[in-house]
C-alpha cells in the first residue's frame, strides 16, 4: 500500500494516515479514519475506496463492493482512486472491474500512456487476448516503443494458442503476427533479444523452419546471448525439424569438441550418426561437408570420436563422466541393430566396472549404471556384484564382524553396490532367513555410517526410520517413508507433523499433497483433514492470481516466451485431479462437521454456493499431477511402479472422484425439494419448477448407479500396486463395508418420500409400504455397518502388536453414512410433519377419536426410535475403544523376533506411543461428531 506512485497535495497528507493504518492492519481505524475526512471533503473520493479496502478486509464484503461501485460509476481519472480500486477489486477477486475502469479512464485521458500501459495489464489478467492486441497498439501509436508494439504481437499469438480452430490460428492470427514483426525487420528496428525469440516463436509454430533457421544464423540471431549456447540450440532444434542430419551432426560435434561432458549433445549425436547410415549419406566431393563443418557419417568414425573424447578426458583436471556413459550408450544403440560383434569398443561389463572404479563414491553412479544394466547377461550378475565389491577397501576386526568402509568415500562405494544388487534382483531371489541377514548387516552398517512384510517388520522400519530422522532431521525421504508407513498403520497424527516439516512449497502441495489428504479424513482427523485441505486450496486458488502477475512480468521484461508456459501451467493447475478431489472432499467434510449441527444442511450449501445441476469438474481434462516417483527406490523395473499402475490408479482416483461428487451434489439436492403445506399436483410442480429438481435428483442416481458399477468392475481386477507405489483409494472399503449401498438406498428414499409429498396421502397405501420397507432394511444395514466397526484397534497378541485401521475407516464411514441418513430423516420429518398436522386439525373439526393414522407415521417414529438405538450403541462402543486404547501400557511391551538392538528400543517406545496417541485423537473426534448428530436425531419428531 506504501507504494502508491505520486499523490497530489494537499491530499497525499490527509490521506497519509489511512494507508498508514490499512498498511499495519488495523482496518477498523482506517474506516473511521476515512470517515472522518469525508465529513469535511465528500468529494475525496480515493477516502471512500480506502474504507471500502478496510470494509472488505474485515469481513464487510457486500457495503464494500456498494462504496466501490459508488466511486467508479464517477469514472475517476485521478491516480490515487484507480490504483486503490484496483488494489480492492484484486482482493475481490474481480479483476474483470479493473478493465472497466482503466477503459473509462483513458476514454477521458486519451493521451495518457500510464492509463493505457494499466488498461494493457488489466486485460492481461482476465486474458482478453483481442482487447489486449488492441491496447497495445492504441499505446504504440501514443508512445512509440518497441515493447508496445511487441505486447500486441504476442496478443496475437496468444490468440493463436487460444483459439478453438487451429486452422484459423495458422492462417489467421499467426501470419498477421509474421507481417508485424516483418515490418520492423525491413525498417530495422528490432532492438531486444526478445523481439527475436518472439519472431523465431512465430516462424516456428508456422512450422516455416527454414526461415526461422535464416532468422537464427543471421544478423537477427546475434542478439540471442542472454543464454548459454541459445543459438546453438535454436539451430539444433530447426535441423531437426527439418532433418537436416548433416548439419545436426556436424553442429553437436562441434559442441562436444568444445564440452565434452554435455549429455544432450552425446544423443543428437548419435541420432544424428545412424540416420545418416540408414540413409546412405556420402560428403560431397568438392564442397564442405555442411554448414557446421565437419559431418561423421559411418559407426568408425563414431567409435573412435568417443574414444577420443575418453583420451582427451583423462588430461583434464576434472574428471568426466559423459565420454564413458556415451561409449555404454553407443554399446547399446550397436546391439540394439545387431552389430556389435564387428566393432570391438569393450565388454559393457568391464567398461561399468571401470566405470564405478572412477565414479563409483559419486551418489550419481547408481542412476548412470541403471540405464545400461540390461547390457549384461542375468548370469553374470551374482559375479559383477563380487567383483564391485572386491575393489571397495571394507576392513573387519574378528572373523565374525562384518567387513566395514573405512571412509565416506569407501561408504558411498558400497552404497552404490547395495542398490545394483536390489536394482539386479539379487535380494529378491533370497529367502526369508537370508533376507533377515541382510537387513541385520544393513542396519549395522546404517550405525556405522553414523560415525561419519509382516507386521513385525513394520514396526521395525519405524523404528529405524525414526532413529534415522533423529540423527538427520532434515532427510526428506525419512519422512516420506514414515509418513507413507504411519498411514498404513492407520496413524495420522504423527503424519501431520511429518509433513509440516517437509516445507512443502507451491507446486509440492499439488505433487505430494495427496500423500496427506488421502488419510486425514478417512483415519477419523476431522480438524487435520480441514486444515490439509485448506493448505492445497489456498495454493490452488491463488495460482489463478499469481499466473496472472507472473504474464504480467513477462511483458513487462519481454519475456515472451514464457508467457504460454504460464498459461498452460495456470491450466494444467486448473485441471488438477487432485484439486478436484480436495475440493469435494472439503465441501463433503464442512457438510459432514457443520450441516444440520451449527447450521442447517440448507444455510451450509448455499455458503458453498453447490448446485446439483452444476458440476465444474473437468472430467475429459483432468491432469494426474502427483509425484509417484517422490520416494527413492531401487527395485528391479518387474517391482518398480510401472505406466500401467500409472494409468490404473488414474482410473481408480477417477472413478472414486465420480462417486463422492455425485454424492456431494445428491445431498446439495435435498434442500431444493421444498414442499408447501397443500398437497401439490403434478401440474402446480411443473409449473413451479420442482418436478425438475426431483429429475435432477433421479439423473443423479442412475449416474451414481453407473459410476458405482464401473468402481465394482474395477476392483474386480484385484490391481496390487508396489509397495512404494500411489496408496489406493477408499473405494475398495466403500463398496465392502457396506456404506455404499446404504448411501444409495437413502437417496432412492427420498425419491420415494417426494412421491408421497407430491400426490398426499390419500391412494398412497402402495408408497407408504415402500418407505416403511426402506425404513426397515436402512436399519438392517446400518447394523450391519456397525457390526464391521467391532473389535480392538490395537492389541498386544504373543508379544507382538497386532493393529486392525480399516476399523477406523469403517467407523468414520458409519459418521459420515449417519449423517447422509440425518440429512435425509430431516427432509423425511419436514414433509410428514405438515401432512400430521393437516390431519390432526381435521379430526378437531370433526370431533372424531377414531381416524386411523396413516402407517407411514408410525413407520417413521419406529425408524428414528431405532436409528436413535443404534447411534447410542456405536457412541458407547468408541467408549469402549477410548478406554481400552487408554490402558494399553505398550512401554511394558517387549517385542519378540527383534533385530533391533537394546538403544533402539527406546524408538520403538517412541513409535508405539505415536500410533496409540493417534488411534485415541481419532475415536475422540469420531465419538464427538457422533454425539453432534445423535443429538440432531433425537428433534426429528413428527
Amino acid at each position: 500500500m506504501a507504494a502508491r506512485g505520486h499523490v497530489q497535495d494537499p491530499n497525499d497528507r490527509r490521506l497519509r494516515p489511512i494507508y498508514d493504518y490499512l498498511d499495519n492492519g488495523n482496518n477498523k481505524m482506517a474506516i473511521q479514519q476515512a470517515d472522518k475526512l469525508l465529513k469535511k471533503h465528500k468529494d475525496l473520493h480515493c477516502a471512500k475506496v480506502l474504507k471500502a479496502i478496510g470494509l472488505q478486509r474485515t469481513g464487510k464484503q457486500d457495503e464494500a463492493y456498494a462504496l466501490a461501485q459508488e466511486v467508479a460509476a464517477l469514472e475517476p481519472t485521478d491516480d490515487n482512486s484507480l490504483q486503490a480500486l484496483t488494489i480492492l477489486y484484486r482482493e475481490m477477486h474481480r479483476p474483470e472491474l479493473v478493465t472497466k475502469l482503466y477503459e473509462a479512464a483513458v476514454k477521458k485521458v486519451p493521451n495518457s500512456e500510464e492509463y493505457h500501459s494499466h488498461l494493457f495489464m488489466a486485460y492481461a489478467r482476465v486474458g482478453e487476448y483481442k482487447k489486449m492486441q488492441q491496447a497495445g497498439m492504441a499505446l504504440y501509436k501514443i508512445v512509440p516503443k518497441n515493447p508496445y508494439y511487441f505486447w500486441s504481437v504476442m496478443s496475437l499469438i496468444m490468440q493463436s494458442i487460444s483459439a478453438q480452430d487451429e486452422n484459423l490460428s495458422k492462417t489467421m492470427f499467426l501470419p498477421l503476427a509474421e507481417r508485424m514483426v516483418e515490418k520492423m525487420v525491413k525498417e530495422d528496428k528490432i532492438e531486444a533479444e526478445a523481439e527475436v525469440e518472439l519472431y523465431y516463436m512465430i516462424l516456428e509454430r508456422l512450422e516455416k523452419y527454414q526461415e526461422a533457421l535464416d532468422v537464427v544464423r543471421g544478423k537477427l540471431g546475434e542478439k540471442l546471448t542472454s543464454e548459454l549456447q541459445s543459438r546453438e540450440n535454436k539451430c539444433m532444434a530447426m535441423y531437426k525439424k527439418l532433418c537436416r542430419w548433416p548439419e545436426c551432426n556436424a553442429l553437436s560435434r562441434r559442441l562436444l569438441l568444445k564440452n565434452s561432458d554435455d549429455w544432450q549433445f552425446y544423443i543428437t549425436y548419435f541420432d544424428s550418426v545412424f540416420q545418416l547410415i540408414d540413409e546412405s549419406w556420402t560428403p560431397p566431393l568438392e564442397e564442405e561437408h555442411s554448414l557446421e563443418g565437419e559431418v561423421h557419417y559411418s559407426i568408425e568414425q563414431a567409435v573412435k570420436f568417443i574414444e577420443e573424447r575418453i583420451t582427451e578426458e583423462s588430461k583434464s583436471t576434472r574428471p568426466l563422466r559423459g565420454p564413458y556413459l556415451a561409449k555404454l550408450e553407443l554399446i547399446r544403440r550397436l546391439r540394439c541393430r545387431g552389430c556389435n560383434d564387428e566393432y570391438k569398443l569393450g565388454d559393457p561389463e568391464e567398461l561399468m566396472f571401470q566405470y564405478f572404479k572412477k565414479f563409483g563414491d559419486k551418489p550419481c553412479c547408481f542412476t548412470d549404471l541403471k540405464v545400461f544394466v540390461d547390457l549384461l547377461p542375468s548370469s553374470q550378475y551374482t559375479k559383477f556384484i563380487s567383483q564391485l565389491l572386491e575393489v571397495i577397501p571394507l576392513s573387519s576386526t574378528t572373523e565374525s564382524e562384518i567387513a566395514l568402509p573405512a571412509d565416506i568415500k569407501a561408504l558411498q562405494q558400497h552404497l552404490c553396490v547395495v542398490q545394483l544388487s536390489r536394482l539386479l534382483g539379487i535380494y529378491h531371489a533370497m529367502d526369508k532367513k537370508q533376507k533377515l541377514t541382510v537387513v541385520r548387516e544393513l542396519m549395522l552398517r546404517y550405525h556405522h555410517g553414523l560415525e561419519f512384510g509382516e507386521e513385525m517388520a513394520v514396526w521395525q522400519c519405524l523404528t529405524l526410520l525414526e532413529e534415522g530422522l533423529s540423527h538427520s532431521p532434515s532427510n526428506a525421504q525419512f519422512k516420506l517413508l514414515l509418513i507413507r508407513i504411519y498411514c498404513r498403520l492407520g496413524a495420522f497424527e504423527p503424519v501431520a507433523e511429518l509433513y509440516s516439516s517437509l516445507d512443502a512449497k507451491h507446486i509440492q502441495h499439488d505433487t505430494i499433497g495427496y500423500l496427506l489428504t488421502r488419510y486425514a479424513e478417512s483415519l477419523g482427523h476431522y480438524a487435520a483433514a480441514s486444515q490439509s485441505c485448506n493448505f492445497a486450496l489456498r495454493f490452488f486458488h491463488s495460482n489463478q492470481k499469481d499466473t496472472s502477475e507472473y504474464i504480467i512480468q513477462a511483458y513487462k521484461y519481454g519475456a515472451f516466451e514464457k508467457i504460454p508456459e504460464f498459461i498452460a501451467f495456470r491450466n494444467r493447475l486448473n485441471s488438477s485431479l487432485h484439486f478436484a478431489q480436495v475440493r469435494t472432499e472439503r465441501m463433503l467434510l464442512d457438510l459432514l462437521l457443520e450441516a444440520n449441527i451449527s447450521s442447517s444442511l440448507e444455510e451450509s450449501i448455499k455458503s458453498m454456493s453447490l448446485s446439483p445441476e452444476e458440476d465444474d469438474i473437468p472430467w475429459k481434462d483432468l491432469r494426474d499431477n502427483r509425484d509417484l516417483t517422490v520416494l527413492f527406490n531401487w527395485d528391479p523395473k518387474d517391482r518398480d511402479i510401472s505406466e500401467e499402475h500409472r494409468k490404473l490408479s488414474l482410473e481408480e482416483e477417477t472413478l472414486w472422484l465420480r462417486i463422492r461428487s455425485l454424492t456431494l451434489r445428491l445431498v446439495s439436492g435435498l434442500p431444493t425439494l421444498s414442499h408447501s403445506i397443500q398437497p401439490k399436483n403434478s401440474e402446480k410442480t411443473a409449473e413451479n419448477g420442482v418436478s425438475s429438481k426431483i429429475d435432477t435428483i433421479r439423473s443423479l442416481l442412475q449416474q451414481l448407479e453407473a459410476a458405482v458399477d464401473s468402481g465394482k468392475k474395477f476392483l474386480e481386477q484385484k490391481i496390487q500396486y508396489p509397495v512404494l507405489g500411489p496408496p489406493p483409494t477408499r473405494m475398495a472399503g466403500f463398496f465392502s463395508n457396506g456404506s455404499c449401498q446404504c448411501q444409495t438406498s437413502l437417496f432412492y428414499l427420498v425419491s420415494d418420500i417426494y412421491e408421497l409429498d407430491t400426490n398426499g396421502l390419500e391412494d398412497s397405501a402402495e408408497v407408504q409400504e415402500r418407505i416403511g420397507n426402506s425404513f426397515k432394511s436402512l436399519i438392517e444395514r446400518l447394523t450391519d455397518l456397525f457390526n464391521k466397526c467391532k473389535g480392538d484397534l490395537i492389541e498386544v497378541r504373543d508379544g507382538t502388536l497386532k493393529t486392525q485401521p480399516n476399523l477406523l475407516e469403517n467407523l468414520v464411514f458409519f459418521v459420515e453414512t449417519i449423517s447422509i441418513t440425518q440429512w435425509v430423516s430431516s427432509y423425511c420429518d419436514g414433509v410428514l410433519r405438515p401432512f400430521k398436522s393437516n390431519l390432526q386439525k381435521k379430526k378437531k373439526k370433526k370431533k372424531e377419536t377414531n381416524v386411523a393414522m396413516p402407517p407411514v407415521f408410525t413407520h417413521f417414529l419406529d425408524y428414528v426410535t431405532e436409528l436413535q438405538t443404534l447411534t447410542s450403541n456405536v457412541i458407547d462402543h468408541i467408549k469402549g475403544l477410548e478406554i481400552i486404547l487408554t490402558a494399553l501400557k505398550l512401554e511394558e511391551l517387549s517385542l519378540k523376533d527383534t533385530l533391533l538392538l537394546q538403544e533402539e528400543k527406546k524408538f520403538t517406545k517412541t513409535v508405539q506411543g505415536k500410533v496409540q496417541s493417534s488411534y485415541q485423537h481419532s475415536v475422540q473426534e469420531i465419538g464427538e461428531l457422533l454425539k453432534k448428530r445423535l443429538d440432531t436425531i433425537k428433534k426429528l419428531k413428527i
